[in-house]
């Protein structure tokens, strides 16, 4: 069985967790096949905006605990290691547009996996858990790095030590999700917002994603002379001459992404 079902809609590559009967709770297999799936649509030139949702009623609901505790599984440390670090990097990494359609509880890995994409869309139905603390683990998947920065500090503390669920609307207050979208709508408005943009400069935003992800350690002058390389980079893109000939041609542009 595939637990990862990847389908192509035009320029966009819809990722989706297909374990729905364990509200898509991860297992060895699936994490690996998510590793795939994206360096797939990485390498693929075709695709130029990804959005990653689950089957079923959940999106993710994190880890599946029954592979945690099995003596003969992969044991903690290499789940973190080897299934959830990687996907985070991949998702902060790939330099496209990565929009996560939330259709349902985010617990866990599963809520942490949601905020490292680009941009969130939430069913009205979806909800946030950072369920570690319940069972006596701590917040992985980046959790403790992306959340403080979304939210702020106290907040994140606060749901990460309770473990409290954030309903979607509660989630769009405190600044995890950018919009909320009836259940029934969601995956169709996720598509229009991810062909939307498919069809921008995905050069530039590849490199805007690069430098969101260097500012979190840079300093400001750092930050100033990357950005300085990255515009030179833009202003050299077949994208930029595009837009601007456009512009004075009063048309509207057609972007490659190159």
């Amino acid at each position: 069985m595939s637990f990862i079902i990847t389908e192509l809609q035009g320029n966009v590559a819809v990722i989706r967790l297909n374990r729905p009967d364990k509200f898509n709770s991860f297992n060895r297999e699936m994490a690996l096949q998510l590793h795939a799936a994206l360096d797939e649509a990485e390498k693929n030139k075709t695709v130029r905006a990804i959005v990653l949702t689950g089957e079923g009623k959940a999106f993710c609901a994190g880890q599946d605990l029954a592979e945690a505790i099995d003596n003969s599984g992969p044991g903690i440390e290499r789940i973190v290691e080897e299934h959830y670090n990687p996907i985070i990097m991949r998702i902060r990494h790939i330099e496209k547009p990565i929009i996560a359609a939330v259709n349902g509880v985010a617990a866990g890995a599963g809520a942490n996996i949601a905020l490292a994409c680009d941009i969130v869309f939430a069913a009205r139905s979806a909800s946030f858990i950072q369920a570690f603390s319940k069972i006596g683990l701590i917040p992985d998947s980046g959790g403790t790095f992306m959340l403080p920065r979304l939210i702020g500090f106290n907040m994140a503390s606060a749901l990460m030590m309770t473990g409290d669920k954030a309903t979607a609307e509660e989630a769009m207050q405190y600044g995890m999700v950018y919009k909320i979208f009836d259940d029934k709508d969601l995956l169709s408005q996720a598509l229009v917002n991810a062909q939307h943009m498919a069809a921008m400069p995905t050069k530039a935003i590849g490199l805007t994603k690069r430098l969101l992800n260097a500012s979190y350690q840079n300093t400001l002058a750092q930050q100033l002379d990357m950005e300085r390389d990255m515009q030179v980079e833009s202003a050299k893109s077949y994208d930029y001459n595009e837009g601007v000939k456009a512009f004075l041609e009063k048309r509207k542009p057609v972007f490659k992404g190159e």
